[in-house]
């Protein structure tokens, strides 16, 4: 394989899958219909469903949106947070055609990306390409692959966003996938973010700080953002809209079911094409 062509996938598999698993997404579950306490106030009831995070173990989810540089973004999702983290992602980015559909596994701190015919004919056969996330680290990760750095934290605290925001509303009951929902808004800035982050205890703190991490590498400086919060205080689905350096960013994360069993396994090695090597290999010639 040449280096240009090497270059190349790495490049496309890297920019265009690590991205969107950062993206992917950041609410929680869902649960039974339902409206909230009359006597809960819109913040009230978007605080306790952030908190209702905490105790997420897995999920699955669907996303829609757009992401900034990619394009519309379309994926299905399953992901484990304890006791070891794991995804299976199956996604689409309809704007690169046929070079735009792809899986993605989050497994004992690696990521595979294949599943996309175009990359088997530059690899030689092999259809999975895998990055070891444990080898560089966060911070080399978050320098390489924006966002692959925070891809083994919990991403039900981007959900939790919303009780930063100090204009939070109901907007009003909605059924989402036959779910009675209550939908709520707001806006909320990075600072206010960062402020509120403050109050929470530190390894809360601490999970929404790096979460937050990869919208200031994007360049956006606040977040419109919708949350519908079903009847047992989950939320259903949620959507964030930003202004990033690059482009737009327009997310909607829909739930599926929570906290029932996620396994996801590795690709065969004899399929799979280990980054690190072909990246040393560059270096080497």
């Amino acid at each position: 394989m040449s280096t240009s062509v090497r270059r190349s996938v790495r490049r496309r598999t890297i920019g265009a899958g690590l991205a969107a698993v950062a993206l992917a997404a950041g609410a929680v579950s869902c649960s039974k219909g339902g409206e909230e306490s009359p006597k809960m106030t819109p913040a009230a009831a978007v605080a306790k469903a952030a908190k209702n995070t905490e105790d997420i173990t897995s999920f699955r989810y669907r996303m829609k949106g757009k992401v900034p540089e990619q394009g519309r973004v379309e994926a299905e999702a399953s992901m484990r947070i304890k006791p070891s983290v794991a995804m299976s992602m199956k996604m689409t980015v309809p704007d690169q055609g046929t070079k735009g559909t792809m899986e993605i596994r989050l497994v004992d701190k690696a990521m595979y990306i294949g599943g996309n015919a175009d990359l088997a004919k530059e690899m030689d056969g092999k259809t999975w390409i895998k990055f070891d996330m444990s080898a560089l680290g966060d911070k080399n990760l978050g320098a390489t692959t924006p966002g692959a750095g925070q891809a083994d934290q919990n991403p039900a605290t981007e959900s939790t966003f919303l009780t930063g925001a100090k204009n939070v509303k109901k907007v009003g009951t909605e059924t989402v996938d036959g779910v009675k929902t209550t939908h709520y808004s707001g806006t909320v800035t990075v600072a206010d973010l960062k402020a509120s982050f403050k109050d929470e205890a530190k390894a809360v703190r601490e999970a929404r700080e790096k979460s937050l991490q990869q919208y200031e590498k994007l360049g956006v400086d606040k977040l419109a953002m919708d949350m519908w919060v079903d009847g047992e205080n989950h939320t259903k689905q949620f959507r964030m809209q930003g202004a990033a350096d690059k482009g737009p960013l327009d997310m909607t994360v829909t739930f599926l079911d929570y906290n029932k069993p996620v396994s996801v396994t590795a690709p065969p090695a004899k399929d799979t094409a280990d980054l690190a090597e072909m990246m040393k290999g560059l270096q080497d010639g």
